[in-house]
């Protein structure tokens, strides 16, 4: 009984130094583990960039149920404007949406974002792109999951107390501001049955460009720096493509670097004349996030769609308290038309 009631109060203990952590004035920006599934959330100036006309991004993560639960959702929507009336490039324009709920206080932060991007192509091989993301956030926080001193008596907690907190924590809603920069490379496997495919990413973005207040009591949001790259590298006469990346944040004294990549097999390609095939593939593999999380990742690909699952195991000093329970996350994907048409230019892109 004794050790279980340690157990439980070390728990608690974690759970307000989780809460004071990210609710702080040194709180930081909210991430997916499949950040390769998140573009507008990586880098603005990947609005658009991709193969096909119209992308759709779905995701959910539900993360430390067992200490302070999180769950973010998210949605994006992007696409290329002018690919047709303008020679050599063209404009890149999405919405991303996202809101994140943390801990017994509901502590929420919603998000509404639009990017736009100018997408110049160099060469066949070569893009390289300029984004510009605003916005607006709203934070809340819903008191009736709150325990106040005051609410206490001889019998112990007692709800039907008034806390005498009423009114402290308003809802605040500020503008954002972001921008990025990025280049691609593509270049055509020789034949279809060759797989000698190569393409790559990389870029770097500034967020939080005006430093907004964030409201409840909490110190302005410190800029973000991010830095990107991932490849898809063809094995050559095989059915296989590697595909690593890697991620780094920064955001005033917190950094973070994830990196890892993906074996993708290509179970069928699309039929060349009648395309009632599909083009089918798995990619299994792993992320590590320094410090965190090992992160064993998923996806199915099958034609224009893709479903992706993966999962934190935590790896922290966390671990104890939650049991080494990390974060489930699930995303899916739709582009149009088709980016996996059979013969269809570099069909083989980086994660991002």
């Amino acid at each position: 009984m004794k050790t279980k009631l340690f157990v439980n109060i070390h728990k608690k203990v974690l759970t307000l130094f989780c809460t004071l952590l990210f609710c702080s004035g040194y709180a930081q920006d909210i991430h997916f583990s499949q950040f390769y599934q998140v573009p507008q959330l990586i880098n603005p100036s990947l609005a658009g960039v991709f193969e096909g006309d119209f992308r759709g991004i779905v995701n959910y993560r539900d993360q430390w149920t067992n200490i302070a639960p999180y769950k973010t959702y998210s949605i994006g929507v992007d696409g290329g404007l002018f690919k047709k009336k303008l020679t050599d490039k063209y404009l890149g324009a999405g919405l991303f949406i996202y809101q994140d709920v943390a801990g017994d206080s509901r502590l929420s932060t919603t998000q509404v974002n639009l990017s736009l991007s100018s997408v110049i192509t160099i060469n066949t091989a070569h893009k390289i792109s300029a984004g510009i993301q605003g916005g607006f956030a709203q934070r809340k926080l819903d008191e009736t999951g709150l325990h106040w001193g005051a609410q206490y008596d001889a019998n112990g907690y007692a709800p039907q107390i008034a806390s005498g907190e009423s009114g402290v924590f308003e809802n605040y809603t500020y503008g954002d501001f972001s921008l990025g920069v990025s280049w691609s490379y593509g270049k055509s496997a020789t034949n279809m049955s060759s797989n000698n495919h190569l393409a790559a990413n990389a870029g770097i973005a500034m967020y939080h460009l005006n430093t907004p207040r964030q409201g409840l009591d909490l110190d302005k949001l410190h800029r973000e720096f991010i830095a990107h790259a991932g490849f898809n590298i063809g094995v050559k006469g095989t059915s296989l493509s590697l595909v690593p990346a890697i991620l780094y944040l920064q955001q005033g004294p917190l950094n973070e670097i994830t990196a890892g990549g993906m074996l993708r097999h290509t179970i069928r390609e699309e039929s060349k004349y009648t395309g009632l095939l599909k083009e089918t593939a798995v990619l299994l593999g792993a992320y590590y996030r320094v410090g965190d999380a090992f992160i064993p990742s998923f996806m199915f690909e099958l034609s224009n769609f893709a479903l992706g699952i993966s999962y934190d195991v935590n790896t922290s000093s966390l671990k104890e308290a939650s049991n080494g329970a990390g974060g489930f996350e699930i995303s899916f994907r739709y582009i149009t038309p088709n980016p996996f048409r059979y013969g269809k230019g570099t069909k083989y892109t980086p994660m991002l």
